[in-house]
């Protein structure tokens, strides 16, 4: 099942502040033509306020520096809000996939710190979250693992939006 990002209006991205990006990984590839070898360049990185907006971008060019620019700009397009806890750890377990990766996200109590590897790290420091355990399974490829982590997050749901939803009262 294919959810939608539901990503920010560039309204609220006016309103978010200063914007903050992390670098992922930068991969090179080469083409062969008849005077040698053409190179180029793609960058995959992260941004958010580390306040619970985060995003993702992907930009390639023929220069390193241009293609973390693109990057930077992309990630600034695809925004969505993320609810974090005052203790800095996300509201509940929650479990994400894109194509062959899948992650799980667990709150972590306080002190814990952000147990992830790489890619997840930069997502979660780029959100806001300071605690959190994650398992990651099947690939490990960085652009699925952050698609993935994004998918989760998107899942997240504080315990007023479930309360509005169900139009119940919750119990403790």
């Amino acid at each position: 099942m294919k959810r939608k990002f539901e990503y920010l209006d560039s309204v609220e991205v006016d309103e978010l502040g200063e914007l903050t990006e992390a670098l992922v990984k930068v991969n090179r590839s080469a083409a062969v033509v008849k005077g040698g070898r053409r190179f180029s360049f793609s960058a995959l990185s992260v941004v958010g306020n580390r306040k619970g907006v985060v995003g993702c971008g992907f930009g390639k060019a023929r220069q390193v520096p241009n293609a973390i620019e693109k990057a930077a700009k992309d990630g600034r397009k695809h925004l969505q809000r993320v609810p974090v806890t005052e203790g800095g750890a996300i509201p509940h377990e929650v479990t994400g996939r894109f194509c062959g990766s899948m992650i799980r996200l667990l709150p972590a109590s306080p002190g814990t710190g952000i147990i992830a590897c790489s890619s997840v790290r930069a997502v979660c420091e780029m959100a806001g979250i300071s605690n959190i355990l994650t398992k990651s399974y099947g690939s490990t490829n960085p652009m699925n693992l952050i698609k993935a982590t994004l998918d989760a997050l998107a899942q997240l749901r504080t315990r007023e939006q479930v309360k509005e939803l169900r139009g119940t009262e919750l119990g403790s």
